[in-house]
């Protein structure tokens, strides 16, 4: 700074006050530091300059996702980014990989470089150490997964009616020996679309102490061996509900790999890349990411700007995409 200070000639402390946008500088004499610092190919830092920043913000963004690796943690990424670039804000970006004690590593990384917000996916049981940043004023919003411990901001989409939609459908084309694919039980999202699917097999009259329910499927590979040995049981389902989008592809891999992709009825929650390519196509219930990364950076924003008002729980709604799988009779019936 003191070179570009030089170079312009004028003070430290005028350059100062152009690179953080301070009102009372002349035209001129921006444009004469401007220039210095690109000819300087001057960088300021942010973090150490946000003390003395005029409304004490780093202009920066703590984004918790749960793996870059999915593509519905991307598309809420992208999502985020895109009305935070608007408004010349950046995101520092991670994943959780539904693991507490990183969720928490996250987070304080996040807030030694005192970003001005966050936007979580969070997996521990509760995030009450996050209330003294509540009570500090950072703006803190929960994404596809609602805080537990403390009151707080969150966008989610509605888990357990979209499950019940999943086996509604199913349920309506015949189908009485469903199974479930689900995640970690220790997954708040998991838990509620387990509920949704038992709830909806309840008030069709199935009796779910025989449906075939396997937890713990995390990626393609659990959730494709899972799958070969439901199918290669004695009374293997005519249908499956996948809960999630990895699981999904293992379902996939799996019916594909026995010949049974066209016998075997499939609905996803969530969407999965090329699903639509596929023959048959796959039915889903597909979430909003970019709506839900677009809410929830709004969310924050809003904050940033003075909304006071009390924390808002918003729902994204899902919706079901018929493609082909979803729609297979059970075997005998057409």
């Amino acid at each position: 700074m003191r070179h570009v200070a030089a170079l312009a000639g004028v003070g430290v402390k005028t350059v100062s006050r152009v690179i953080n946008g301070e009102p009372n500088v002349s035209a001129a004499t921006i444009a004469k530091v401007n220039a210095a610092a690109r000819t300087l190919d001057y960088q300021p830092d942010l973090h150490a300059g946000n003390l003395r920043r005029a409304d004490g913000r780093t202009r920066t963004l703590g984004l918790l996702v749960g793996s870059v690796d999915n593509p519905f943690a991307g598309a809420v990424h992208r999502a985020v980014e895109d009305v935070a670039l608007s408004r010349g804000v950046a995101v520092f970006a991670s994943s959780l990989d539904d693991d507490p004690d990183r969720e928490q590593e996250a987070v304080s990384a996040f807030l030694r470089r005192r970003v001005d917000g966050l936007i979580l996916t969070t997996v521990s049981g509760s995030q009450a150490y996050l209330a003294p940043e509540l009570r500090r004023g950072t703006p803190v919003v929960f994404v596809d997964r609602e805080p537990a411990g403390i009151t707080s901001d969150s966008v989610v989409s509605d888990n357990a009616d979209g499950a019940a939609l999943a086996t509604r459908h199913l349920l309506e084309r015949g189908h009485r020996r469903v199974a479930y694919l689900g995640d970690r039980h220790v997954i708040q999202t998991a838990r509620e679309r387990r509920r949704g699917f038992l709830e909806e097999l309840g008030r069709a009259g199935v009796a779910t102490r025989d449906v075939p329910v396997i937890e713990g499927l995390h990626d393609e590979e659990t959730a494709r061996l899972a799958t070969l040995e439901l199918l290669e049981s004695p009374t293997p389902p005519t249908a499956i509900f996948s809960s999630q989008n990895l699981v999904t592809i293992g379902a996939i891999r799996a019916l594909r790999q026995l010949g049974r992709h066209r016998d075997t009825a499939l609905v996803g929650f969530d969407d999965v890349p090329l699903a639509d390519l596929l023959d048959p196509g796959i039915t889903v219930v597909a979430q909003d990411p970019q709506r839900i990364g677009r809410t929830a950076a709004e969310r924050v924003f809003a904050r940033l700007d003075g909304d006071h008002e009390p924390a808002a729980r918003t729902i994204v709604p899902t919706r079901l995409i018929e493609r082909g799988s979803g729609e297979i009779l059970p075997r005998g019936e057409g």
